[in-house]
């Protein structure tokens, strides 16, 4: 089984949180301590980047559900970038790309904060 890696890197206001590995119902909250840790640090500028992310739970998608309000509500938003085909998949079935931008790279992502 492919363990999960949580790598944040801050750079001025924004953070960016990249995945790897499997994201599911185990390693969920992880990435949910991650997300609570910005939070805390009244970072709410967030990229997600899921470049090396293999696979994704419907636990893996509830953390980003579950966040999502209290960081749009203090300014903020989660961009999503870099999805392979596959994880795209997951998130267009649950409409995710009405509620998120998920754009194709990290560059536009920045953009899109600077915007």
């Amino acid at each position: 089984m492919e363990k999960f890696v949580v790598q944040r890197i801050d750079k001025n206001d924004l953070s960016t949180l990249c995945l790897g590995g499997f994201l599911d119902a185990h390693t969920a909250p992880n990435l949910e301590e991650a997300i609570q840790k910005l939070l805390d640090e009244g970072r709410f500028k967030i990229i997600v980047n899921f470049k090396d992310l293999t696979y994704i739970s419907s636990a893996g998608l509830g953390v980003f559900m579950g966040f999502i309000e209290e960081i749009r509500t203090k300014g903020g938003d989660i961009k999503m970038s870099n999805m392979t085909s596959k994880i795209f998949r997951v998130f267009d079935l649950l409409g995710f790309p009405t509620l998120y931008e998920i754009v194709d790279d990290e560059s536009e992502a920045i953009s899109r904060f600077k915007g």
